[in-house]
């Protein structure tokens, strides 16, 4: 099938906010540059500062894109069903605002879904810069399994992450697998007829794992093609803008709201797994934001007579109070609107 000949598109691509807004560009740009075959897009611009919220007004009138524009902060998996009451096309894509494709990334997805019938097809997934080189997600597994005390308990495996793409990639072969990322992830819109829209009690976290479950209980399935190569670029925050969408999206409060979820939805035992999680509460936040201004104020903390580790634990306190008073204000203004 020679796809770049379609006159009418067969896909719409859907680009959601992921935790910052400051990758913008160079992701919409790799998408145009990149991609060789007719398609709609949807963007959804959940409440980005004044100098994103510009640029996409601009590209959207230029591109004649549809632009979709929250005053608000979303959760991924409402900014994705935002996008996806949009479409109309036979197949969209989910993309996150901070992905970098490939060229001819889109004709792959497609072509797959074609040959195998798939409902879902991730690509190979890469992470950092330099772009494409090293691999986040290669396929992976996601059941669950029952125990002899009739316990159930969640199964997940990423393939091949840490591994560079030369060094894999020619051994990779198209496979149905049972699991794929939101990173990038072409769906065949038909199922929604089946399984409604992606749940919001998702907030945060685990919302692939959910949805592809959900997909292949309704005898969906799923496909990994190697042959699309596309990478997301994760941050730290880049501008100040970013910080408070960050430090929402990674909130301890949207994590245990997931995973809680997650357990009860599935009917899932509180074991190791979950366990895990909880002692990860924060860590992306700091990561990202508090060990990096505690070695900013290193300085100031030896004229002082304090150590970095300290000027952490300090740090650490104020990230709590202030993660809880911003999570508690964004659900009383936002959690339940529709």
């Amino acid at each position: 099938m020679n796809l770049s000949l379609m006159a009418d598109p067969q896909v719409t691509i859907v680009v959601v906010p992921r935790e910052r807004f400051s990758f913008t560009q160079e992701s919409l740009e790799s998408i145009y540059e990149h991609t060789h075959i007719p398609f709609k897009l949807v963007y959804v611009d959940g409440n980005s500062p004044a100098k994103i919220k510009r640029y996409l007004e601009t590209q959207a009138a230029a591109k004649n894109f549809q632009l979709v524009r929250t005053n608000y902060y979303l959760s991924p998996n409402r900014a994705r069903n935002i996008g996806w009451s949009y479409v109309q096309t036979k197949y969209l894509v989910f993309i996150d605002n901070d992905v970098v494709v490939s060229p001819g990334w889109l004709n792959t997805l497609v072509t797959c879904a074609e040959e195998t019938q798939a409902t879902v097809v991730g690509p190979l997934m890469c992470q950092d810069q330099p772009l494409h080189e090293t691999i986040h997600f290669a396929g992976g597994e996601c059941h669950i399994v029952t125990d002899i005390h009739n316990q159930l308990h969640l199964r997940e495996k990423m393939y091949k992450q840490g591994h560079q793409v030369t060094d894999v990639r020619p051994h990779l072969k198209r496979t149905e697998t049972e699991l794929a990322e939101f990173h990038c992830m072409l769906v065949r819109t038909e199922i929604f007829a089946q399984i409604g829209g992606l749940d919001e009690g998702m907030l945060c976290t685990k919302e692939h794992l959910d949805f592809c479950m959900t997909v292949r209980q309704a005898g969906g399935s799923v496909y990994f093609e190697p042959d699309c190569l596309v990478t997301y670029v994760p941050g730290p925050p880049l501008e100040f803008s970013d910080l408070q969408f960050y430090m929402l999206r990674w909130s301890d409060a949207w994590m245990l709201a997931s995973l809680a979820h997650l357990r009860t939805k599935w009917g899932l035992a509180e074991d190791g797994y979950f366990k895990t999680k909880y002692k990860k509460l924060g860590s992306r936040r700091r990561r990202t934001i508090v060990r990096p201004l505690s070695y900013r104020f290193k300085k100031l903390g030896k004229k002082l007579g304090v150590k970095r580790k300290e000027i952490e634990k300090f740090l650490l306190a104020i990230d709590k109070l202030l993660n809880s008073y911003l999570t508690k204000s964004y659900a009383s203004r936002h959690l339940n609107q529709n």
